[in-house]
């Protein structure tokens, strides 16, 4: 089956998978007291261009915004989010349930949040009978395929700051990012100001994993045990770890993401011509776009993809780091058949 519904649907890139039968040898202690954890650790304290961080390694991107959160939050704080963030939509009301904090949703068309946006919501601080502001989190790239640009997240990291806030980032897909905006993620992290972040590795080649870096020690204490309690502490860890030393170090992470976006941009393009209207920028590896039903029936005959919007009939298309030329090529033929 190739297939358009997710970044999440492709297998596992050559390289990890070498590195993951690498790490197959012998006996190693468990729950990362290892040699590939250590090494794994420092190929991300060299991507950030920090020596003093502590990266956490993690099954999966909801355990990751979770673990985030709670080392962010009491229980009587509230997260400002996008209505569309992944927190809010997708994650089973997880972060609500293991923070105890309410999440403040705002409507905006693009998925990116602004200081504008967010002002409205910074009140009731001190106030015994409001929850209180803590985090503005925010998803790099959006989930509608948009990227924030370094400057639009050093203004919200300065808006949080400037009330006593964390700015969270949930980066599993922030290798599209870098590649759409020719930027590093220390640009898009450290140098804006951002206290928290994950950097996807399962939506861009990887077969499982996700890694939480916190920039600020007081947030840093804490995680270890939130992700034992959270159930995301590998004991195994060696096998999970050991991916993301060839997908830092050998440039897989920005190799894919980059090979995904063109890929995206080749899709939409098509699109385009066959005279499908798009509703996103194409900022990333996704694709939105407007399709009637009886088409939209007609297109899934063939290709698996979700729908995004029902009352706009709008959809979305996904592309991934194997996506081919031959995907598209293919699916675009259909596409023309099914629109005419």
């Amino acid at each position: 089956m190739r297939s358009f519904g997710s970044d999440n649907n492709s297998g596992v890139h050559p390289r990890v998978m070498e590195a993951i039968v690498g790490a197959n040898s012998g006996h190693a202690v468990g729950y990362g007291d290892d040699a590939w954890t250590r090494e794994a650790e420092d190929a991300v304290r060299e991507l950030v261009g920090r020596e003093d961080i502590d990266p956490f390694f993690v099954f999966n991107g909801t355990g990751a915004n979770v673990i985030a959160l709670q080392a962010c939050t009491l229980p009587f704080h509230h997260v400002i989010c996008a209505a569309t963030a992944h927190i809010a939509v997708d994650e089973c009301g997880a972060p609500v349930k293991l923070t105890g904090c309410a999440l403040k949703e705002i409507v905006v068309a693009d998925g990116k949040l602004t200081p504008e946006a967010v002002r409205p919501l910074l009140h009731g601080f001190g106030v015994e009978h409001h929850s209180q502001p803590k985090v503005i989190a925010i998803s790099q790239t959006t989930e509608m395929g948009t990227a924030y640009t370094p400057q639009e997240i050093r203004a919200l990291a300065d808006l949080a700051h400037e009330h006593g806030m964390y700015l969270f980032v949930d980066g599993t897909r922030m290798a599209n990012a870098a590649a759409f905006l020719n930027v590093t993620v220390k640009e898009m992290t450290v140098d804006c100001g951002v206290d928290i972040f994950t950097f996807g590795g399962t939506k861009n080649g990887l077969m499982i994993g996700e890694v939480l870096v916190p920039l600020r020690k007081e947030l840093a204490e804490n995680i270890r045990y939130y992700r034992k309690q959270t159930t995301q502490l590998y004991s195994k860890m060696r096998y999970l770890a050991a991916q993301f030393i060839p997908y830092i170090r050998e440039g897989i992470w920005l190799e894919n993401a980059t090979k995904s976006n063109a890929a995206a941009q080749k899709l939409a393009a098509g699109m385009r011509k066959a005279g499908v209207e798009l509703t996103q920028d194409v900022q990333s590896n996704a694709v939105f776009f407007t399709l009637m039903e009886e088409e939209t029936t007609l297109l899934r005959e063939r290709y698996f993809f979700y729908d995004w919007d029902g009352e706009r009939n709008e959809r979305r298309l996904v592309c991934s780091w194997d996506t081919t030329e031959e995907d598209i090529a293919g699916f675009i033929s259909y596409l023309r058949t099914v629109v005419k």
